[in-house]
C-alpha cells in the first residue's frame, strides 16, 4: 500500500514545506496514512526554534479538540455494552444538571447524542471562561458546583453550536458509567489496545516529556517567535498530547468500518465506526460541511473528508480521512495555523495517487451452503419488478431493479430462513423471511412488508 503514496513523497514534502513557509510557522509534523500503514511522514522546520530541533513522527503536540473523538468513542463503547443510550438525557447521569437553565424546554432535551454532535444548544464553554487570559475551568466537578450558571443558549437541534462544556460533561458521563477516572478509561480501553503509548494526558510520564514540541504564539509585528502561555488543564474536551506515529494508528482504526465486533485493537465495532462517520446534519448552506458523531465532515469536490481539528495555545492540529479509499492525513503545527487546510491538501495528493493505482484483486469469499437454495430471481407482483438475490462481496445481497445503486445486504439470525436488513436503506432493521414448501423448496420471501415470489427456471438452460 505504501508504495503508491511513496511515489508522491516529493509532492507531499514540497506542499508541507511551502505551507510552513507561506504561513510563517515554526514547523510541522505531518503524515499520510493508507490502510494500516503510516505510508509517509516528515518533519518541517522546528519543534523548538531556540535549539533548532526538527520535528519527527514521534514529536508530541497538544492535539486539543481531536481528543473529542476519543471521548466520543468511549461513549459509543459504553453504548454498545448496553450501559447507556445515545438518546438518554444527560441529566440521567449528571443529576446536578437539573438546576441548569433550560429556557427552550425541559433539561431532558440535552441528550448524549446531541452533545456528541454539538446540537444540544449548550453554552460553548464553562462559566467564567476567557481564553485570552487564559481562564478556563477544566475540572468538571467545579463547574457542576456552579450549575446554575450553565444554560442552553439556543434551542436544541436548530444549529451547530460547538461546545467544549458539552464534551467535558460527556467525559464525566464516561467516568460515572464506567466507574473509572476518565483518563484511565481512555488509556485502558482505547490507547493501550491500539498501541498508542506516546498519547497521554497530563502529567505526562517522564519518558515522554523530552519529546514535546514547544508551542508558539502567532507572529504579529515581528518574525520573532514567543513561546505560548501554558493553557489551562483540560480533559475530555481537549487534553491529549500525541504524535504522528500514534495518530496514524487512530486514523487506521477509522478505516475498519467493515470489521466485526469490538475485540483487541478493534476498540469499537465496525458498524459503530460507520455510525460515527455518518453525517447527522448539514453545517452550512453550501452543503460543504456536516456534523457527525464526535467527528465532522467536509466536502471537497466529490470527496467527503471526515475529520477533526484542534487548537489550543501554541498548537493547531488536524486529522482527516476518506473512509472509502482508506486514505488519511495528519498535520500537527506548533503555532496557530490552518492545519485542516494542510491536512486535506496532503490527503488529496495521497488519495489521487491511491485512486490511480491498479485495484487489488482478491479471491471471493466462500458462500455458506445454506444460502444456495435462497439465491435467484424474485418477482414483485405489485410493481412488476424482478429482484435478484445474490452472494456478492461476502454478503447475501438483494438487488433492487428500480435502483441499481441500492443493494440491501442481509444479516443472518439464529433462524436460517430469517435475516435482517443491514443499515443504510429504508428497510433497515426489518426482517426478511423466506418461505418454503414441505420438501424445502423456497417459494417466496417477505421483505419487510412486501412478498416477492421466487421464480424457478423452466427446462434446461
Amino acid at each position: 500500500m505504501a508504495s503508491r503514496v511513496g511515489e508522491v513523497a516529493d509532492a507531499l514534502e514540497a506542499k508541507s514545506a511551502a505551507f510552513v513557509k507561506e504561513h510563517r510557522l515554526p514547523g510541522a509534523a505531518v503524515g499520510v496514512v493508507h490502510g494500516d500503514e503510516l505510508a509517509w511522514s516528515a518533519g518541517v522546520g522546528f519543534a523548538d526554534v531556540a535549539s533548532r530541533v526538527p520535528p519527527t513522527s514521534r514529536t508530541l503536540y497538544r492535539i486539543a479538540s481531536i481528543t473529542k473523538t476519543f471521548t466520543g468513542t468511549a461513549i459509543l463503547q459504553l453504548r454498545d455494552e448496553g450501559r447507556l443510550h445515545l438518546d438518554d438525557p444527560a441529566v440521567e447521569y449528571l443529576p446536578e444538571l437539573r438546576a441548569a437553565a433550560s429556557p427552550f424546554g425541559r433539561i431532558e432535551t440535552v441528550t448524549i447524542r446531541r452533545l456528541l454532535s454539538h446540537e444540544s444548544g449548550l453554552a460553548s464553554d464553562p462559566p467564567g471562561t476567557d481564553w485570552t487570559v487564559p481562564a478556563y475551568e477544566g475540572v468538571v466537578e467545579r463547574n457542576l458546583e456552579r450549575v446554575t450558571e450553565i444554560a442552553t443558549m439556543v434551542p436544541p437541534s436548530t444549529q451547530q453550536k460547538y461546545s467544549n462544556l458539552g464534551f467535558q460533561l460527556l467525559g464525566e458521563i464516561v467516568e460515572r458509567v464506567s466507574g473509572s477516572p476518565y483518563p484511565e478509561y481512555v488509556r485502558r480501553e482505547i490507547l493501550q489496545p491500539l498501541g498508542m503509548a506516546a498519547t497521554a494526558f497530563e502529567p505526562l510520564p517522564d519518558e515522554l516529556l523530552a519529546h514535546r514540541a514547544t508551542g508558539y504564539e502567532a507572529r504579529f509585528l515581528s518574525d520573532e517567535l514567543s513561546p505560548a502561555p501554558t493553557p489551562p488543564t483540560v480533559w475530555a474536551e481537549g487534553g491529549l498530547w500525541s504524535c504522528v506515529e500514534d495518530l496514524s494508528r487512530w486514523v487506521s482504526l477509522q478505516f475498519r468500518e467493515d470489521a466485526g465486533p469490538r475485540s483487541g485493537g478493534q476498540v469499537v465495532a465496525g458498524t459503530t465506526l460507520k455510525e460515527m462517520h455518518t453525517a447527522r446534519y448539514l453545517g452550512d448552506e453550501a452543503w460543504t460541511e456536516a456534523w457527525c458523531i464526535a467527528w465532522y465532515a467536509v466536502r471537497r469536490g466529490d470527496v467527503v473528508w471526515v475529520q477533526h481539528a484542534g487548537g489550543i495555545h501554541g498548537f493547531d492540529t488536524c486529522v482527516c480521512f476518506d473512509p472509502k479509499q482508506k486514505v488519511g492525513a495528519i498535520a500537527l503545527v506548533n503555532c496557530l495555523g490552518d492545519s485542516p487546510e494542510l491536512a486535506m491538501a496532503l490527503g488529496a495528493i495521497a488519495r489521487d495517487a491511491v485512486v490511480g493505482a491498479a485495484p487489488e484483486i482478491e479471491a471471493p469469499a466462500a458462500m455458506p451452503e445454506t444460502y444456495r437454495p435462497l439465491l435467484g430471481a424474485y418477482l414483485s407482483t405489485d410493481e412488476g419488478l424482478l429482484w435478484r438475490l445474490e452472494w456478492r462481496d461476502g454478503a447475501l445481497t438483494y438487488l433492487d431493479p428500480s435502483d441499481p445503486t441500492s443493494h440491501k445486504t442481509l444479516a443472518p439470525t439464529d433462524d436460517p430462513d430469517v435475516f435482517v436488513v443491514d443499515p443504510g436503506v429504508r428497510e433497515s432493521g426489518e426482517p426478511v423471511r423466506f418461505r418454503r414448501t414441505q420438501d424445502g423448496r423456497v417459494t417466496s420471501v417477505l421483505l419487510a412488508s412486501e412478498t416477492h415470489l421466487r421464480l424457478d427456471p423452466v427446462g434446461d438452460a
